[in-house]
């Protein structure tokens, strides 16, 4: 059932108004074969405090009652992490069309949390959503010799053109992962450069925030000083920057080849094997990014990159490739997190922390409390002494799970890092 075609004199409401926006939207008319499942509240991680899931936004598009959809902020509790759209029996456009229609109309009536407000605004205003000045975005590169080339100063042609991204390029643990890389790629022989200060927001996160414009003039910028760079490809450190730089900028005649670094370092890892001699005599529970594993499939290079680490067990936990829990942070989430607690008294990466406890064994425990020996070679050194070490593939990631090993009591001892610093300490 769907809403009824009016005349085209009579004034149409408000409900009708929007489900005509859908149609619009690509695949859009997929939405009209809702069945009214419910499977897409089930598997929300935050289903159970959203009055606006998937199933009852179309069932109150049906009976003409939008108008409490739009007084209801509940919206923001979504993610963005695709888990809907990916086990919709019907496959609808979920995430990157009835969601993001719905974020776009909240915003339009002004229903938006304060702190996701501000995010927009300061990217708007630095091109970056914490408010940092573009001229710092480089900053984490003082300091390494030889200096790393950007773009617009050196004008030579590169290989490889990286994209670091915010986190990567502004947050003192994003910074971390993105030094490990260099060290990664000058071993490799990697002719690389970057953006620098000229680098702005993918905006991906904006985008999925209902921020359409906004992702344009980012993705606009960011695209026009692609354009003045001699490069092969591009490489990302952030998979929502692949997702932007490959799905959505094409619309905007932006295309270029791009690669998410864990991609590029599996092309090569005949070659970088015999660097990884150090060994890591650790436990390793890999996290999947939803833009990278559920949104475009890749999950075996970052893995078949763990395996390569000397030392390193890599296990599986509960929720893992397309059934992957989310950190919380897509989809503007990142900005949200006072919001979402106040809602829900819980956070998406307190409960992955759960699971990353639970890969051990009982024998790992009682190490952990001091009942028996670390199980290790007499002899043995460990890199880390807690031999339990959550391994990301985002920025947003390692900052997330790093707070909640600080609220989740069996998790004080776990290491969060991310496979680029893994590597570059194997080596």
């Amino acid at each position: 059932m769907a809403i009824l075609e009016i005349e085209e004199k009579e004034e149409l409401s408000v409900s009708q108004v929007f489900w005509n926006s859908l149609m619009e939207l690509p695949d859009g008319q997929k939405i009209r074969q809702c069945i009214q499942c419910g499977t897409c509240a089930g598997v929300c991680p935050y289903g159970k405090w959203m009055q606006t899931t998937p199933r009852k936004i179309i069932a109150a598009l049906r009976m003409n009652e939008f108008e409490e959809i739009l007084e209801s902020d509940t919206a923001w509790m979504c993610v963005s992490c695709y888990a809907c759209s990916s086990i919709c029996p019907q496959q609808l456009p979920l995430t990157d069309g009835l969601m993001f229609r719905l974020k776009e109309e909240l915003l339009m009536t002004g229903n938006v949390p304060a702190e996701l407000q501000l995010a927009l605004e300061n990217s708007r205003r630095y091109g970056n959503p914490m408010g940092e000045s573009p001229l710092k975005r480089s900053i984490w590169t003082k300091g390494i010799d030889p200096p790393i080339p950007i773009m617009r100063e050196t004008r030579k042609p590169v290989d490889i053109l990286w994209y670091v991204g915010d986190f990567a390029s502004y947050h003192p643990q994003g910074q971390q992962a993105a030094r490990a890389l260099v060290k990664i790629f000058r071993a490799l022989g990697v002719n690389f450069g970057i953006l620098g200060p000229d680098e702005v927001s993918d905006g991906d996160s904006q985008r999925l925030a209902g921020e359409r414009g906004l992702f344009e003039w980012l993705a606009i910028r960011n695209g026009a000083h692609f354009m003045r760079s001699d490069f092969k490809q591009i490489v990302t450190t952030d998979p929502h920057a692949y997702n932007a730089i490959k799905n959505e900028y094409p619309s905007l005649e932006i295309n270029y080849p791009v690669q998410h670094y864990t991609e590029f370092l599996y092309e090569r890892l005949d070659q970088l094997k015999p660097m990884l001699k150090n060994e890591v005599s650790a436990t390793v529970a890999y996290h999947d990014p939803c833009y990278l594993g559920r949104v475009n499939g890749i999950y075996d290079p970052p893995r078949e990159l763990l395996k390569a680490i000397p030392g390193v067990k890599l296990v599986e936990m509960s929720h893992h490739h397309d059934a992957s829990l989310c950190c919380g942070g897509g989809g503007g989430g990142m900005w949200l997190d006072g919001f979402q607690w106040d809602k829900s008294k819980s956070r998406l990466s307190e409960w992955r922390m759960d699971e990353v406890v639970a890969t051990r064994t009982v024998e790992d425990f009682m190490s952990v409390i001091g009942i028996l020996e670390p199980k290790r070679k007499k002899g043995e050194k460990s890199m880390f002494p807690e031999d339990l070490v959550l391994a990301v593939a985002c920025p947003y990631e390692k900052p997330r799970f790093a707070d909640a090993t600080k609220t989740i009591e069996d998790a004080r001892d776990v290491r969060v890092m991310d496979i680029a610093e893994l590597l570059a300490k194997a080596m």
